[in-house]
């Protein structure tokens, strides 16, 4: 499974536009992509979560959050682009102690 977060500004959006983005808001990491954004809407964060085969890579999770930004159809220009493999995440045991 694949986090990707792209940054962005939004290149004239319309009002229908706007309400859409405002209705699609959320922090949570979903295949259909959310978004949070600045508070006049030109600005955004977009977030989605890609599942991954086993021989997908960074490229292949960021054309799907392309993709599925894409799909949302706003106007925008993408700044930065980070994706975070979750197969190579390590979550630390949490050892008791013995008192």
């Amino acid at each position: 499974m694949f986090r990707v977060t792209i940054r962005g500004t939004f290149d004239g959006l319309s009002e229908a536009g706007r309400a859409a983005v405002l209705a699609a808001g959320g922090v949570a990491y979903t295949e259909e992509g959310t978004f949070t954004h600045d508070q006049s809407v030109s600005a955004f964060t977009f977030r989605c979560q890609m599942p991954a085969g086993p021989d997908d890579g960074e490229a292949e999770a960021t054309a799907m959050a392309m993709a599925a930004l894409a799909a949302h159809g706003h106007p925008h220009r993408v700044l930065r682009v980070a994706v975070t493999d979750l197969r190579t995440i390590k979550i630390p045991s949490r050892r008791r102690r013995a008192s």
